[in-house]
């Protein structure tokens, strides 16, 4: 198999709001979400040969879970020396208005 760019990875709101409240309900008190922008998103894309991204969990030197971003080509490697996101802003307290998927 390979990557083009165009997987369907749609969701409906009511099965997203329903995992990130199973999420919620097995984790009270964990962070919910992360938030990107715009601009380190674009750059990973915009790298050559990148048709997505692909997030990693992690855990920083705290031990605090992380998300790393990186860019994935067409054959499905990850593109390591290239651009890398981390430093997302957490929900909680980063979390905007409550909504279905925050809740």
């Amino acid at each position: 198999m390979s990557f083009t760019g165009n997987e369907d990875h749609g969701i409906t709101l009511t099965q997203a709001s329903q995992w990130t409240k199973n999420y919620r309900t097995a984790n009270p008190g964990a962070i919910r979400g992360h938030f990107f922008g715009k601009t380190a998103i674009q750059n990973i894309l915009n790298q050559e040969g990148c048709v997505g991204i692909r997030i990693y969990y992690a855990l920083d030197d705290s031990g605090v879970k992380q998300l790393i971003i990186c860019g994935a080509t067409s054959d499905e490697a990850d593109i390591v020396n290239g651009l890398l996101a981390e430093r997302s802003k957490p929900c909680p307290p980063y979390c905007g208005t409550k909504n279905p998927l925050n809740g």
